[in-house]
């Protein structure tokens, strides 16, 4: 069955061209517009556009998907496939549909004369500045499979320690949103049901009891107004976060945080050094290497004190004083760093600390699962049985009372 699709495309002298066309398959209407040497930048569907509903984080490329489309990248490099096939072969088989077009567009741009570096840099929802700046290397240096081959490897790395400290922190997550949930709704459902019953019993009530009855009354009749303050503390929370002393206010604490700030700690401390050890041992530029490690930090502190870093290279000073005074790094890092800045070898020094810090990741990601568990547990038995007891002591006291009757 024919479909109809649009395209849009450049003609060789530049022209902007679009248009409809309908056949049986996109092959066709790509070999189509090839042969009139129209350089292609999309190709969608119109019954596909028309109904079209794009979910939230649609445009959204995740690090797995990254990582995956590099590793594919680099084999057929590396098998000596031509680049525009490679990007062809890539867009056909890419599942993620922003990811797909993003692919289509850069190969049209580097058909259109665009070093690879430069049609990446065009999508840099896609592609960050350590992925275009690497690649640029590696196209200057005509080792451009062993880079993409280093990039794939760092971004499986990277993927792996985020999914440990995602990992580590779904399961308190979902408990205590089941924990949130049984006591809204014990509050809203089953304490009325016990305080109608206590007030036909008439008397005075326990303090727990009352307290009890309280805050489920005000949630019952007021729960609007929790909401919405709620919400208003969520989105005052977002936008101070935005901002740049917010940024570094909230990062700094997190870091501080007993058992959670340690991994955070390790996890940057890990990312930092993988990310700089792989730019150098690529052949980025030191100082321009630490600039992409700073803007993929992840976190303000540490981006601080790597641009701090760098300011004090360009004064003609050494890496390891600046990450010392910034209290981030531990000893241990500094003074490899030190001692690899001495023997000419700061890459390698650099990896074996990235490595070191994987495995310290795994630790303290089993360090923080064992303590928030019990922690966990603990405050829901608190919270729900205290609930409970606060509602049986009024019938305590009433077999007391008949009893002694």
């Amino acid at each position: 069955m024919a479909n109809t699709y649009l395209w849009k495309g450049r003609s060789p002298s530049g022209e902007l061209l679009s248009g409809e066309y309908q056949t049986e398959s996109k092959d066709e209407l790509v070999s189509y517009l090839r042969k009139r040497k129209i350089i292609i930048t999309s190709v969608r569907s119109k019954s596909a556009q028309l109904g079209k509903f794009k979910m939230p984080g649609a445009n959204r490329v995740g690090v797995k998907d990254i990582s995956v489309f590099t590793r594919q990248f680099a084999t057929m490099i590396n098998a000596g496939l031509p680049m525009v096939q490679c990007l062809d072969i890539l867009s056909q088989q890419t599942e993620k549909e922003f990811l797909k077009q993003s692919i289509a567009k850069i190969m049209a741009d580097v058909e259109g004369g665009s070093t690879l570096g430069e049609a990446m840099a065009r999508h840099p929802k896609v592609f960050n500045s350590l992925f275009v700046n690497m690649v640029e290397a590696g196209e200057a240096g005509g080792i451009l499979d062993v880079i993409l081959m280093r990039l794939a490897q760092f971004l499986e790395k990277l993927d792996a320690l985020q999914r440990k400290v995602k990992g580590a922190l779904t399961y308190p997550a979902v408990v205590a949103v089941v924990a949130l949930g049984a006591t809204i709704f014990m509050l809203m459902f089953i304490i009325p049901t016990f305080a109608k019953m206590f007030t036909d019993f008439g008397g005075e009530l326990p303090l727990p009891t009352r307290i009890v009855i309280g805050i489920s009354d005000f949630l019952r009749n007021f729960w609007w107004a929790l909401g919405a303050a709620v919400t208003g503390a969520i989105i005052g929370f977002q936008r101070y976060y935005k901002t740049e002393n917010g940024r570094y206010t909230c990062d700094k604490l997190m870091l501080k945080v007993p058992v959670l700030g340690n991994v955070v700690r390790k996890g940057s401390v890990a990312r930092f050094t993988r990310t700089l050890g792989t730019l150098i041992s690529s052949g980025v530029p030191i100082l321009q290497g630490l600039e992409i490690t700073a803007k993929t930090a992840g976190n303000k502190v540490v981006e601080k004190a790597v641009m701090a870093t760098r300011e004090s290279i360009s004064q003609g000073n050494t890496i390891s004083e600046p990450l010392k005074e910034c209290g981030v790094f531990p000893p241990m890092v500094t003074s490899m760093i030190a001692v690899g800045e001495q023997t000419g070898a700061l890459d390698e020094m650099l990896d074996k600390i990235a490595s070191f810090y994987d495995s310290e990741v795994d630790t303290a990601v089993d360090a923080l699962t064992a303590v928030i568990e019990p922690v966990m547990i603990v405050v829901m038995g608190v919270v729900v049985g205290g609930m409970l007891i606060a509602m049986y002591l009024p019938m305590f006291k009433l077999v007391t009372v008949v009893g002694n009757q």
